[in-house]
């Protein structure tokens, strides 16, 4: 079944990790981190204008002795508080939007210190290719891969999937009413996060509308943004827990405890030949293209349609279709 071979996985090779691969693998300990950025002289009048607004409201509340005034200004204030809630519960959402539209770049004409965005896609047979030289013609091969590992392929790290340019294993544990939490942040009845290990090293991608190949620069400690959704690998509980040999030898070698709480361990990965979106900035040297981290955040603007502030993120930004699952061309 399904489970016996996920519980049979993590039975062979070598426990993967930041101590395996050595410093040109990035450790990404936290996820993509992103926040709201306003001028300080937004900020501060924002402040005044509130605060002016509370003061008058209670001054003519003790003065005329209604309480409609202070409802008059609480219902201008109101939206404000309103809008900082919106913000937080989607601007998340609305950062993932907001690469999903950015434009795709090509790179042959891509300059020096360009912040641009470029999709590696697998193409059909039959659609035109364009190599270095300038020339073309028909791609006779099923599907043409265009990502592709740098000199470290990686491996994720409980079902061991093979040459990988990104991987994450997360191991949730669930807290009822009482009982210990995985991490400071977890209340009860919810999942929180117990251990996680996200890798990931440089690559290589091509443009597909230019044929040109790209190394992304994301190993090295670079500051990397993986929008990447985790796939739920098993749901122990304390019925099946025997079910897993692997997952009790994968936490023993991890020195994670193994109790009788329910557990949930995620994984995802960038395989090589999948479909990968990378945005970062242009850099060339010595006839090398590549793509680095920016130096600066990266900010989406006011997206007024959807009344979101600013967002800005830090690092390369990858993403991946979350469509293709296996579907990946071997190289």
């Amino acid at each position: 079944s399904r489970s016996e071979q996920l519980g049979q996985a993590g039975q062979s090779g070598a426990v993967s990790g930041k101590a395996g691969y050595g410093p040109a693998v990035t450790s990404l300990r936290e996820g993509v981190g992103f926040g709201f950025r306003l001028s300080k002289a937004v900020v501060w009048m924002v402040m005044v204008v509130v605060a002016m607004g509370l003061l008058v409201g209670a001054f003519l509340m003790v003065a005329i002795k209604k309480v409609v005034v202070l409802g008059a200004v609480g219902a201008l204030v109101a939206p404000m508080g309103l809008g900082l809630v919106w913000n937080c519960i989607w601007g998340r959402k609305g950062l993932f939007g907001f690469v999903k539209r950015y434009p795709d770049a090509e790179l042959r004409g891509a300059v020096d210190g360009q912040y641009i965005k470029v999709t590696g896609m697998k193409l059909l047979s039959g659609d035109m290719f364009v190599s270095d030289d300038g020339s073309s013609g028909p791609i006779r091969t099923q599907k043409l891969n265009v990502v592709t590992c740098g000199s470290i392929p990686l491996e994720s790290s409980y079902q061991r999937e093979p040459r990988c340019v990104y991987v994450s294993t997360e191991l949730y544990e669930y807290k009822g009413w009482g009982g210990k939490s995985a991490n400071s942040k977890q209340r009860c009845f919810s999942w929180g996060c117990k251990h996680s290990e996200k890798f990931v090293a440089d690559f290589y991608i091509s443009d597909f509308q230019s044929g040109l190949r790209a190394l992304v620069k994301a190993g090295y400690g670079s500051k990397v943004a993986p929008m990447i959704k985790p796939a739920t690998v098993l749901d122990v509980t304390k019925e099946n827990r025997d079910s897993f040999p692997s997952l009790l030898r994968w936490l023993a070698e991890r020195n994670l405890s193994n109790d009788d709480c329910i557990m949930r361990l995620k994984e995802g990965c960038i395989k090589e030949g999948s479909t990968v979106s990378v945005m970062g900035v242009v850099r060339r040297h010595d006839n090398v293209l590549m793509i680095v981290p920016p130096s600066e955040p990266i900010s989406t603007g006011c997206q007024w349609s959807r009344c979101l502030l600013p967002t800005y993120v830090e690092g390369l930004i990858l993403t991946c279709d979350d469509t293709q699952n296996d579907d990946v061309v071997p190289v």
